[in-house]
């Protein structure tokens, strides 16, 4: 089992995105590290497709979610995390 997180982005997301990148990428760089994120990126359109990353446990996403500068300065209008039954990868 593995936890998808999916960030549907606010509508000016290209405007405030940039000020809190480097903050969200470190964080991501830091749950990478110690194998607490698996995949992350955004699809072809941000703005109207959103993003999703790819954690091994719900603690992981539910930690990432909870203190993302992404989600607490309002670069993501709603989240959700979602069970994701993998079958290449067990």
């Amino acid at each position: 089992m593995r936890y998808v997180v999916l960030y549907e982005s606010a509508e000016d997301v290209a405007a405030k995105a940039p000020a809190h990148f480097p903050a969200h990428r470190a964080r991501i760089d830091a749950f990478h590290e110690r194998g607490a994120i698996l995949q992350v990126g955004t699809f072809a359109d941000p703005q109207s497709q959103g993003s999703m990353a790819v954690f091994p446990s719900r603690a992981d996403a539910e930690a990432f979610v909870d203190g993302d500068p992404f989600v607490e300065h309002g670069v993501v209008r709603r989240w959700e995390i979602r069970e994701w039954n993998e079958i290449l990868g067990s």
